[in-house]
């Protein structure tokens, strides 16, 4: 079979589990700071984070419920909002560096 065209790896997870799966690692990389997970695991968050920090940088209702919608986690989308976007105000993109 081709691979032309296919984005994103499947972890050998269906899209619900594949969803869940880096819902939890945004959390925990939210409350901890550092995770440390397999390779791919962390290629295939750095996508999924980066839009939601750039989106909580804004800081306005809409875009705060659009990360609560993503993460589905209250805490963690204050500390994003409210303590870790603030940092990077300066930066546009690169908020998340994968580290081996």
């Amino acid at each position: 079979m081709h691979r032309h065209g296919y984005k994103g790896r499947k972890l050998h997870r269906n899209a619900a589990q594949r969803k869940a799966l880096l819902r939890g690692l945004s959390i925990s990389l939210i409350e901890h700071g550092s995770i440390e997970t397999t390779l791919p695991r962390a290629k295939e968050l750095v996508p999924f984070i980066e839009p939601l920090i750039t989106k909580a940088k804004r800081a306005d209702l809409a875009s705060r419920r659009s990360v609560l919608s993503a993460l589905d986690n209250q805490s963690a989308t204050n500390t994003l909002v409210d303590q870790l976007a603030p940092q990077m105000g300066g930066r546009s993109s690169g908020h998340v560096r994968v580290k081996r």
